[in-house]
């Protein structure tokens, strides 16, 4: 049994989402969203630090995934966002996997530009989850079904490469 931190990072939202993951068989354990009080960077970048120890210490998960940075066109955003995944890293102190958005997405979907609500719907389907998860929580929710897709996909082609 595997539990997985799935994470996506923000400055001013962080979604998190943990997994049991057994084989090919996840189920749901948590989720949420932290929204950070105005305050300079720094101060929010602290309370990153701070949630996800807490989140570490509450469900002592294994293994950990995050989003990777998209830079579309703002680099300020690009860089505020590499300084609030940078925060989680260093809480996590684990074996961390990172994936790009559109890994992700397809991974869930089956479409590598999915919306927000599409992810949000196959979340809750695979999950067997009846109550509505805010978009970051459910990205997050998307990394960690991800890397537990991508941890069964390695073992079998490691099986494979033994033949």
């Amino acid at each position: 049994m595997t539990v997985i931190l799935g994470i996506d990072p923000g400055s001013r939202k962080t979604g998190y989402g943990l997994i049991v993951s057994e084989g090919s068989h996840n189920t749901y354990l948590a989720h949420g969203c932290m929204h950070f009080r105005a305050g300079t960077l720094a101060e929010r970048l602290q309370q990153i630090f701070a949630g996800i120890s807490e989140i570490v210490q509450q469900y002592q998960p294994t293994e950990a995934a995050v989003e990777q940075i998209f830079v579309h066109t703002n680099p300020q955003s690009a860089l505020k966002l590499g300084h609030a995944r940078g925060a989680a890293l260093v809480a996590l102190n684990m074996p961390v996997s990172e994936y790009p958005a559109r890994v992700v997405k397809q991974a869930i979907t089956g479409y590598g530009a999915a919306s927000k609500l599409q992810i949000q719907q196959m979340i809750k389907l695979f999950l067997k989850l009846s109550i509505n998860i805010q978009e970051d929580a459910a990205d997050a929710l998307g990394v960690a079904l991800c890397h537990a897709h991508s941890r069964v996909l390695a073992k079998k082609l490691a099986w494979l490469q033994q033949k």
